[in-house]
């Protein structure tokens, strides 16, 4: 089977969640013997050299996402370059795309599109507000367009797509690379440690919700109740990094790395004892329709052998099992990571934890297991016997 993959805002390889589902979702259907020819941006250093997967560069017109949809020729010119036939065209959504839907319709591929980011408004979203000022709501027809040409829609929460559009979705997570990301990975750590060091580390964007100002405030508590093992390890950058800075003034233990590339993450995991995951819900109204994120970082961890310490929200329940495979805080509790954290510096309880959470990230949530089960519904698909109900 034939697959082509538009992914044309995203940079690969690349660091972000995004460039790095894009590599391994075509990575992982390569690997299970499926052609997977890839439209991305490609990385400072070229794509990818040693992949099964053909890659084609092909971004938005300067480079400007609100501009994807423009590229609806070129990708459809593609689809029939690879000829005799392209199976299915899977894109990655964006309310400004649609070039995959459009080049599945005019070539007679099967659509399947990845969402990753809700369709749906939430209560309050600019984007709605501008949409209904102009009477047609050109942004809301465009997206639903998308999801009714979609044969089918991959999503990891179907709550965030249109609910006529929800017989069609395949509800899956995303996932680690399991045989990269594990305990004892080797290669350089970008920290050092002292041999009593508990090492509680972080790994993200630095946005708002993704509490870091709160984890360096936790560190900052613990270290005033006589807690001094416990480091709090900090790797990437964002809009978020210049008040965690602030925070940790003054504070011992708080290590920032900056952005490091994705294949010096599983070494820096593995030098760590904790893999946090400050999640602050309530400050990114999106999630008020549903916390939609399948975290890479929680995956991650995991198969690294870490402990998880995350909010405890049902979604997140659904992965990291409290008391099992991580500790999972009251989000309302103040209190509630700090004493987490400082539960685990129990070297017995983090190995339990984390051990079982290895198990579970390999068996339920690796790149591996998403591929096979995206692979069984997309070739249900491409041979004509139905579309995929949720699960």
């Amino acid at each position: 089977m034939t697959i082509l993959y538009v992914a044309t805002d995203q940079t690969v390889p690349g660091a972000t969640g995004g460039s790095v589902h894009v590599q391994a979702v075509a990575e992982g259907l390569a690997a299970r013997g499926q052609t997977v020819h890839v439209a991305a941006r490609p990385g400072p250093g070229g794509f990818p050299s040693s992949s099964k997967v053909s890659w084609h560069a092909l971004e938005p017109p300067m480079g400007i996402g609100q501009l994807r949809w423009l590229r609806a020729g070129q990708v459809v010119a593609l689809a029939r370059r690879l000829g005799p036939r392209v199976d299915v065209i899977m894109e990655r959504y964006y309310n400004f795309g649609g070039e995959g839907m459009i080049a599945a319709r005019r070539t007679g591929a099967r659509a399947v599109l990845e969402v990753n980011a809700p369709i749906v408004d939430y209560p309050g979203s600019p984007k709605r507000t501008l949409d209904r000022l102009t009477l047609v709501q050109p942004l809301r027809r465009w997206r639903e367009w998308q999801c009714r040409v979609a044969d089918l829609i991959v999503t990891p929460s179907a709550r965030i797509v249109p609910a006529g559009a929800r017989g069609r979705v395949l509800e899956i997570e995303w996932g680690a690379d399991t045989e990269r990301f594990r305990p004892h990975a080797s290669g350089p750590a970008p920290f050092e440690r002292e041999p009593d060091d508990v090492i509680a580390v972080f790994v993200g964007a630095f946005r708002r919700w993704h509490g870091t100002v709160r984890l360096v405030a936790a560190i900052r508590k613990l270290r005033a109740r006589g807690h001094s093992k416990i480091k709090a390890v900090l790797i990437g950058a964002g809009p978020e990094l210049a008040a965690a800075r602030a925070e940790a003034e003054g504070v011992g233990g708080v290590i920032f790395t900056g952005a490091l590339p994705h294949d010096r993450i599983p070494a820096a995991l593995a030098a760590a004892d904790i893999g946090v995951a400050p999640f602050d819900a309530s400050v990114h109204p999106p999630l008020a329709i549903d916390f939609y994120w399948s975290p890479l970082k929680i995956f991650e961890y995991m198969a690294a052998g870490l402990p998880v310490v995350a909010p405890d929200l049902p979604r997140l329940r659904e992965i990291v099992r409290p008391g099992q495979d991580g500790l999972l805080y009251d989000p309302e509790d103040p209190e509630g990571l700090v004493n987490d954290l400082a539960r685990l510096e129990d070297e017995t309880l983090r190995g339990k934890l984390g051990g079982s959470a290895r198990e579970r990230v390999v068996t339920h949530f690796s790149w591996a297991a998403h591929c096979q089960r995206l692979e069984t519904a997309i070739v249900k698909l491409a041979a004509g016997s139905g579309q995929c109900a949720s699960s």
